[in-house]
């Protein structure tokens, strides 16, 4: 399964999307639960390597108005716990951050803030404050709470402990997987990018930011899956069969487009 075209929502416009793979295979493409496009193919002849190479152009909007907010008591109407209920409960790597006394702290103390979205700032801060970015310290296995106590990850793991506070506030939040263009790109110009993921919190509507950059999310960023946590978006997963050694090489590249 592939996970790596761009979405086409929230104000994204996907323009065109091919997928490519070698050894040549059939491809479906479905919508998986969460509303992310899964490209899946299965390959069963012999072969020494598998190159999934996916080409997309893309309209990606400027930084979104934040939304006015809602209350605390709004917010913990039993409506809308139900609506958002999936992204309220803990996951496979979004773990109870009240189960360490440093988070249940910083929890409560969002919870004796005003309003929800001066606890989802204080969140952010806290997150982008505890864990300072270094590649190759984590894994894709590493929860929220291994990030936190290491105080080291990439922006799987900044996404992750973002996560845990919110959710333990009360506050709907989910995972968005995509890529980061690089500040310094200008137009027409091929450069090197990353996946990269962020978080979207519910105030009233889903509203992006990049904890790990501590920035807002704008036209830099296109959006590919949502979810609960790396999981439910991770871009490549299947079966593989054959001998005990393999590698795997991952490349993004980015180009700026004139509008």
């Amino acid at each position: 399964e592939v996970r790596m075209t761009p979405a086409d929502a929230s104000g994204q416009i996907l323009i065109a999307h091919e997928l490519k793979v070698n050894p040549a295979a059939r491809v479906f493409t479905y919508r998986d639960y969460w509303g992310t496009t899964v490209e899946a193919f299965d390959v069963h002849e012999e072969h020494t390597k598998l190159e999934v190479v996916a080409h997309s152009i893309v309209d990606t909007p400027a930084v979104a108005d934040r939304p006015e907010g809602l209350s605390w008591d709004y917010l913990s109407d039993p409506n809308v716990l139900e609506s958002w209920c999936e992204f309220l409960r803990w996951s496979d790597y979004v773990d109870d951050a009240r189960a360490d006394p440093l988070r249940a702290d910083i929890v409560d103390d969002m919870l004796s803030l005003s309003t929800p979205r001066e606890a989802i700032d204080l969140a952010l801060a806290k997150v982008n404050d505890r864990i300072r970015y270094a590649s190759g310290t984590t894994s894709v296995y590493t929860t929220a709470g291994e990030a936190w106590e290491a105080g080291f990850g990439v922006c799987q793991d900044y996404t992750h402990a973002t996560l845990a506070l919110l959710r333990a506030a009360g506050i709907p939040a989910r995972y968005v997987s995509g890529y980061l263009y690089p500040s310094e790109g200008e137009i027409g110009d091929t450069v090197t990018g990353e996946s990269h993921a962020w978080v979207e919190a519910w105030d009233g509507s889903w509203w992006a930011a990049d904890p790990t950059n501590g920035s807002d999310v704008g036209e830099r960023h296109t959006a590919v899956g949502r979810g609960r946590d790396y999981v439910d978006v991770s871009p490549l997963k299947g079966i593989y069969s054959g001998g005990f050694s393999e590698e795997l090489g991952v490349e993004v590249t980015l180009t700026r487009l004139p509008r």
